[in-house]
């Protein structure tokens, strides 16, 4: 074969190379933007109910950052305002927490009696900003030794650290809070988690997305006076794991669980729901992540499908327990978690 011949299919394969990769990105394109409206999800917002002083609230502020207040105490489960973008997490591009988003939720939501941070792991969508929140606040963060990592890059002192290595629980306020080890949700390849691994040191500065490493991963138990909410960020569990806990209100995160089957699916939700006996369910980590601070969209369907949780949602609602409520937050609304019994004459 003479060698303008291997010149001209180069050329040819190049072309269709090149073809192909325009092919597919424009059918990546085009399957992005397949997304259902989460207006149209077939649940129900939260119901208004009287609100007194010392009532206990809870504010979702997207992906599955909380903001528990009783009136005097403040506690924050996560911390993520600082959005990347899509073709920051794509290209490996460095990320960091941003001062001005930080400081716009701090004022925003009048964060201003924060005791506690909880970060459930370490992922970057669950604590980027979690450090910078502490640094600001000067709340405890109670976490794993991968958050104590994070706090320490962010010059937080040590005694606003306290670290958790299994069980633990501390009371802040009137709140009682408990973080219980469970797995995190294997949706990786062959069931593996994504960012595995503990952080070994502080992060200074912008740092890939991977740098963020899941650490431990907690089921937080939170519990008042008033009643008790687990929350459960990532859809992993250990069955039997939560036996001995009760619970009013279960805050669920749904993050990837369609693509583990329905099955994985309804094991989740007798753990989560039906052990702990709670009348209400609040599903959570169903938006796009890539979105700016404050703008809630599903993620694309060929990436999770929302729509299809929230159907066998409702099936085990209907089968397994059918006087359990589900609700769907709105980001930025603050809602009384508990009903609290009318006063005798």
């Amino acid at each position: 074969m003479t060698i303008d011949r291997l010149k001209m299919l180069a050329k040819r394969a190049a072309l269709i190379g090149s073809f192909v990769l325009l092919l597919v990105a424009g059918f990546l394109a085009w399957a992005w933007q397949q997304r259902d409206d989460v207006e149209n999800v077939p649940l129900p917002g939260w119901p208004t109910r009287d609100r007194a002083p010392d009532s206990v609230t809870v504010t979702w502020l997207g992906v599955t950052t909380l903001l528990f207040d009783d009136g005097d105490t403040q506690i924050l489960i996560d911390g993520f305002m600082s959005r990347p973008t899509l073709a920051d997490l794509l290209l490996s591009r460095p990320i960091e927490s941003s001062a001005a988003d930080v400081n716009r939720a701090i004022n925003r939501f009048r964060m201003d009696r924060v005791a506690a941070i909880v970060p459930s792991h370490t992922h970057f969508d669950h604590a980027l900003d979690t450090a910078a929140i502490a640094a600001r606040t000067g709340a405890v963060i109670f976490g794993s030794p991968s958050a104590a990592e994070l706090a320490r890059g962010a010059g937080v002192p040590e005694d606003q650290i306290s670290i958790v290595t299994d069980t633990a629980t501390r009371e802040f306020g009137q709140f009682s809070v408990t973080l219980i080890e469970t797995p995190h949700i294997p949706f990786g390849w062959r069931g593996s988690v994504p960012f595995d691994g503990s952080i070994e040191s502080p992060i200074i500065g912008p740092a890939p997305a991977s740098a963020w490493r899941v650490g431990k991963n907690f089921t937080i138990v939170i519990v008042h006076p008033q009643g008790t909410t687990l929350v459960q960020t990532s859809a992993g569990f250990t069955d039997g794991a939560l036996a001995d806990v009760d619970a009013d209100v279960v805050m669920m995160g749904t993050g990837m669980l369609e693509g583990l089957g329905r099955q994985y699916a309804e094991a989740y939700w007798l753990n989560m729901v039906t052990s702990t006996g709670a009348h209400t369910v609040i599903p959570m980590h169903f938006d796009d992540y890539t979105q700016p601070f404050g703008e809630v969209r599903l993620f694309p369907r060929f990436v999770d499908d929302f729509g299809k949780t929230v159907g066998w949602l409702k099936q085990f609602q209907s089968y397994w327990d059918n006087d359990v409520s589900l609700y769907l937050p709105g980001f930025g609304e603050t809602f009384v978690l508990y009903e609290r019994e009318a006063p005798e004459a």
